[in-house]
């Protein structure tokens, strides 16, 4: 459980369809949107989950691929978690970009732009049985999706 140190060329690649789609928002921000009034503890726990996500994703070999077999569906899940936000973000450039878009969600999962990411994460902890990645996520997914349901919160008024 606790990891096999080494590089991962599967955890790089999430990391890529995880900041690229990211780094083409910070031109693409919905109107309106601000990072002020974020709960200071919410915003500690999505960096510290941030770095620790990236950095587990990375320095770990186990979640390579290792043949098929059952345990190969926690993989499946994770890309299929991953796919399902890319295709999230596609409605996201592609429609009005409002902060409405940006807090919806996908397939009955709400604020799906900050849930999808880190399920993708946390089930590829668990297809790599490493604990540091899925406590990472873990992490994240406190602060990230704390940050975004107070946002929409805050839309709904």
């Amino acid at each position: 459980m606790s990891g096999t140190f080494g590089f991962s060329y599967t955890g790089c690649l999430f990391l890529l369809l995880l900041f690229i789609p990211n780094l083409i928002w910070t031109t693409h921000k919905p109107e309106g949107y601000s990072a002020a009034g974020e709960n200071r503890i919410l915003a500690a726990f999505e960096k510290a989950g941030q770095v620790l996500t990236t950095c587990t994703a990375l320095c770990f070999s186990d979640y390579d691929p290792r043949g098929l077999s059952l345990w190969s569906g926690w993989l499946i899940a994770a890309a299929f978690c991953m796919l399902l936000y890319e295709c999230w973000l596609i409605r996201y450039f592609c429609g009005g970009r409002t902060l409405q878009d940006f807090y919806s969600g996908l397939c009955g999962i709400p604020v799906a732009g900050a849930a999808l990411p880190v399920m993708a994460f946390f089930l590829l902890g668990v297809y790599g049985k490493v604990i540091w990645l899925m406590s990472s996520a873990l992490l994240l997914g406190i602060g990230h999706i704390g940050i975004h349901l107070q946002h929409r919160r805050q839309l709904r008024g």
